[in-house]
């Protein structure tokens, strides 16, 4: 698996499907790794070529000390583009991963195709919940919060139904290292592309879930708002949708990506 350097972090990257596929790149949320991406991958990767990474401090990634921003998770990106030479791919990011796209979109539009953004904001409607995340993490661990992040991830019924699942993802929370993750908090709780992504022109699917608490429908419908064009596809799920609705969600991606 490749691993590239970001200006001295190195970003772990895995690549599936054949070199002169189209390519689309899939961007976790916090929290996670690019194993949420499990079931996309293996959907499309025979006829795109699917690229997942671990965003920094995440996964197999580099967790350097933070705060991080939004401009520096999208120069990881592109550094991955850069390091596979792909000059142009698809995009879908999830949660933090739709905020690194609006960023990507906005500042490196000739790098992405088509965009996907799903349940994601534009701003955090209450950035002080970041620094109350950030402060229980320093004092207690990724262990103190797994279990209220799973509870806003996915709705009851599907934890109580696919309870490997819901395991796998909290071992994904608890096994990062908790520098890189409270650096990410950092970046979205700072971060504010209201008004900046208006510019974008690409072709561009929000994603929202029905249930999603985290970045709750009125998220989406003010993205669909500032971006001429976008669509908006609704899913009945909490905020990991591709997670709880993997056929519905990865349907909805590839008619989209499919018509570019």
């Amino acid at each position: 698996m490749p691993v590239f350097d970001a200006d001295g972090t190195q970003i772990h990257v895995e690549v599936e499907g054949m070199d002169d596929a189209p390519a689309v790149i899939f961007s976790n949320s916090l929290g996670t790794d690019l194993g949420m991406w499990d079931q996309q991958a293996a959907a499309i990767k025979d006829r795109f070529r699917v690229i997942r990474y671990d965003t920094r401090g995440h996964g197999r990634s580099g967790a350097p000390p933070g705060p991080y921003s939004m401009e520096r998770l999208g120069r990881d990106a592109l550094a991955v583009l850069n390091g596979l030479g792909i000059a142009k791919a698809h995009w879908c990011g999830l949660s933090m991963g739709g905020m690194t796209g609006m960023w990507l979109a906005r500042h490196a539009p000739e790098r992405i195709g088509r965009l996907v953004l799903a349940n994601t904001a534009a701003k955090s409607a209450n950035p002080d919940i970041w620094n109350t995340r950030i402060r229980a993490v320093n004092a207690k661990g990724l262990e103190a919060i797994a279990d209220a992040v799973l509870a806003i991830w996915f709705t009851k019924e599907f934890r109580e139904r696919h309870k490997d699942t819901v395991a796998r993802m909290r071992a994904a929370v608890t096994g990062l290292d908790p520098q890189g993750y409270v650096a990410c908090c950092s970046a979205i709780r700072d971060m504010d592309q209201r008004w900046g992504i208006a510019d974008i022109k690409l072709p561009t699917l929000v994603i929202a879930g029905k249930h999603d608490n985290a970045t709750p429908v009125a998220d989406a419908e003010l993205i669909v708002s500032r971006i001429k064009g976008a669509k908006l596809v609704m899913l009945n799920a909490a905020h990991i949708s591709n997670v709880e609705q993997p056929p519905a969600f990865t349907d909805a991606i590839e008619k989209f990506l499919r018509r570019g």
